[in-house]
């Protein structure tokens, strides 16, 4: 049987154990001690679950292992009442974690993740569902991404994609910076954070690099943190400033902020619109631990709306 959905997010989970607190950044050889700490799940969890809050009909395709990382996992998302339709189990261990040194305004990350499973649960879930919006938590690209897009195109979907990542650009002649150019210009709207936009284009003035990137998508949306976002098609560029809050974490941030815009998006808001719904959205989940323990609601949004904007 066919399933529809508003989004389908793509990729599986993580479990973030988050220190905070720390008086200084870790040292080789020092023992670094923190007065603040958090198990969560992370990576495309936080963005399944902050659309899902906001009334969103989430499809989460995600492989789950027989160990106990992939069991609290699914145990989470059980608690938050996504739909399970595209979970696929292994019976194997599939652990997926990520150590965080966090500090308000920024994080530091130790990661261990098992080899992928030959077929990825993102591919039986394009095959046999459907949605508005397929959603990739992070910058993807090469032999997977040329094949997903002819299912997403077929279906009549559109492709939004964040930027997460830590290497690669669109500068040079290389297969890789080839490759990233074509999986950017194959998405609806690309959501790099400013770093990550910098990075990608070889800029080191933000206004410049986003005028850059914006040469290879339909819709580039820029995170700038506590200085807000931007949007940025046919040559404009709309800006629209953040909120005031006192961050404690940033991790899950930007994911927060994509699930906001989206929400708005699909409800068919104008662009900044959507671009206040993220600032408001990321900031909120800043002032706890964790990309997900801060449980935003619509009310809260619309609060936001008329209080900030």
């Amino acid at each position: 049987m066919a399933h529809s959905f508003d989004v389908i997010v793509i990729g599986s989970y993580s479990v973030d154990l988050i220190f905070s607190g720390m008086a200084e950044f870790p040292q080789l050889g020092k023992d670094t001690l923190s007065s603040g700490f958090k198990m969560t799940p992370g990576d495309a969890f936080i963005a399944a679950v902050g659309l899902h809050r906001l009334g969103v009909k989430v499809g989460w395709a995600a492989d789950f292992g027989n160990d106990d990382m992939s069991q609290f996992a699914l145990r989470s998302a059980r608690e938050e009442g996504l739909d399970e339709s595209l979970f696929v189990f292994h019976e194997k261990p599939y652990r997926r974690i990520s150590a965080a040194a966090s500090y308000p305004h920024e994080r530091a990350f130790l990661t261990y993740y098992d080899p992928d499973p030959a077929i990825l649960a993102a591919i039986p879930a394009l095959v046999k569902a459907s949605a508005e919006v397929v959603y990739v938590p992070g910058l993807y690209y090469g032999p997977f991404m040329e094949s997903g897009i002819k299912l997403v195109r077929l279906k009549k979907m559109k492709l939004v994609m964040d930027g997460n990542s830590s290497s690669g650009d669109v500068c040079g002649k290389t297969r890789e910076c080839t490759s990233i150019r074509k999986a950017i210009k194959y998405t609806d709207i690309f959501l790099p954070n400013a770093q990550e936009a910098m990075r990608l284009t070889g800029e080191t003035n933000l206004q410049s690099a986003i005028s850059e990137l914006g040469k290879h998508c339909k819709l580039l949306v820029v995170k700038d943190g506590a200085n807000g976002s931007y949007a940025y098609a046919n040559n404009q560029l709309l800006h629209v400033p953040g909120i005031p809050v006192t961050p404690i974490d940033t991790i899950g941030a930007g994911d927060i902020f994509n699930a906001g815009f989206l929400c708005a998006w699909l409800d068919s808001q104008l662009v900044e619109t959507c671009l206040k719904w993220g600032n408001i959205t990321g900031a909120l989940s800043t002032t706890e631990l964790g990309g997900t323990s801060r449980k935003i609601t619509l009310d809260e949004v619309k609060k936001g709306l008329s209080e900030f904007y």
